[in-house]
């Protein structure tokens, strides 16, 4: 075969010469090395208005107005903040705060300033917080139909703000390790005709029965928090204990602390780093030496407090293990189940009045007051402040204490109205001295 021809109509053209005696192929190369002009002017990207909001999170791009609705009466401002705009982080809040951007009815704020109902929050300008940050809400399983009856065959109370349940033995009040049925997650089944969930605002103990408070709305829920820290709330119980205290009406003030080794499962006394703890216990009945019912009621509100010091003094409650020992349990047809029950909740109600709520006795406790020959109706004792007794000479001295405290302020009030005024002298001279 014939070699193809390398002619210069087949063959790799030669640069053509410029007049310049330049290669036009370097002509090319210099020019790649200018910038080149952008072939087409990118289109111009619209920024938001400031008056508009973040279509994504719901927060606000510029300056906004709040006002504190009756449910977050009493809460603090960085709580305000977590219930409404979830999207605005702490952080964010606390700088808003050093820079005096944060306000309530004008004035500079902190995140823990608690605000009252009819207040104005001013919230500055921010940006929704990066999405990789938000932790995913945790999904509540449904409740099937027969959790939802079961939920609402225990409630013995309810009311525009609380909800009160007799909570059987056995069914633990929050979850845990293990602990699948709890009335935390029967809440759902509580709405009724308000569109928010009930919050609990105690607890009972897994084994302990009775009445149990719920608020209904975020309003009552800080009202009923605030009357358990401050003890303004009053609970009665009633237990069946190992013996019969030689005293029938007496006081313990032990101290509490967790007990080591236990992972925080345990109580015991504590002097020496142990938190103080006071509860009061009245018999109501006596079955010889063997038993006694009595009434208990915690003046503090420590983690198995009652349990601990019934057992402290040599009487626990019957069918209490834990703290007993072997020694927390009768013979005979008497249950082997705790017996401590939640007898009574009085509590001052966010709308004026009282909640005041008994709750029945379970079955296992039932029987075992009547096998061991109690009087059921002996049961509900007056508190101190129900009972009628005339007022003593200490009384006497405090009410006249206050009715002369009032005298003064009034005076004082007519002084400054006086002093207002002029003191009623024309023009408002000044007297002489």
């Amino acid at each position: 075969m014939k070699e193809k021809s390398s002619g210069p109509s087949r063959g790799p053209r030669k640069p053509a010469i410029a007049k310049d005696g330049r290669a036009r192929g370097a002509a090319k190369a210099a020019r790649a090395r200018k910038p080149d002009a952008p072939k087409a002017a990118p289109k111009p990207v619209a920024k938001p208005a400031a008056a508009k909001s973040s279509p994504a999170k719901g927060v606000s791009l510029d300056v906004r107005q709040f006002r504190v609705a009756a449910d977050d009466d009493g809460i603090r401002l960085d709580r305000w903040f977590q219930r409404h705009l979830p999207d605005i982080g702490f952080n964010s809040v606390s700088r808003w705060a050093r820079t005096g951007q944060l306000r309530v009815d004008g004035a500079r704020a902190t995140p823990g300033d608690r605000v009252a109902e009819g207040q104005t929050i001013r919230v500055p300008p921010a940006e929704p917080k990066a999405a990789e940050s938000a932790k995913p809400k945790r999904v509540r399983p449904q409740l099937t139909e027969d959790q939802i009856a079961f939920a609402q065959s225990l409630v013995i109370h309810r009311d525009a703000q609380a909800i009160v349940i007799n909570k059987p033995p056995g069914l633990a009040t929050q979850g845990g390790t293990k602990t699948d049925d709890h009335v935390d997650g029967l809440l759902d089944a509580l709405e009724y005709e308000l569109d928010q969930r009930p919050k609990l605002v105690h607890r009972l103990d897994k084994d302990t029965s009775g009445a149990l408070l719920i608020a209904r709305t975020a309003r009552s829920a800080a009202h009923f928090a605030k009357a358990f820290s401050s003890r303004t709330a009053r609970k009665v119980y009633w237990a069946i204990v190992m013996g019969v205290p030689s005293i029938e009406d007496g006081m313990v003030e032990l101290p509490i602390a967790k007990q080591p080794g236990t992972g925080g499962e345990k109580m015991h006394v504590d002097e020496e780093e142990g938190l103080p703890a006071r509860s009061r216990y009245r018999v109501i009945e006596r079955a010889g030496n063997r038993a006694a019912w009595v009434e208990l009621q915690p003046y503090t509100g420590r983690t198995h407090q009652l349990r601990v010091h019934m057992a402290a003094i040599g009487h626990p409650i019957v069918g209490d293990g834990k703290y007993g020992g072997k020694e927390a349990f009768l013979s005979g047809t008497i249950s082997r189940k705790m017996h401590l029950h939640a007898r009574r909740i009085r509590v001052d109600h966010p709308d004026g009045g009282r909640v005041d709520v008994r709750a029945e006795l379970p079955d296992h406790f039932a029987a075992s007051l009547t096998s061991l020959g109690f009087d059921i109706h002996a049961g509900d004792l007056p508190l101190d402040e129900e009972v009628e007794r005339k007022p003593t000479r200490e009384d006497e001295k405090k009410a006249a204490r206050a009715h002369a405290k009032q005298i003064r302020k009034g005076r004082k009030g007519e002084r400054r109205a006086r002093g207002a005024s002029g003191g009623g002298r024309s023009g408002g001279a000044p007297r002489k001295k």
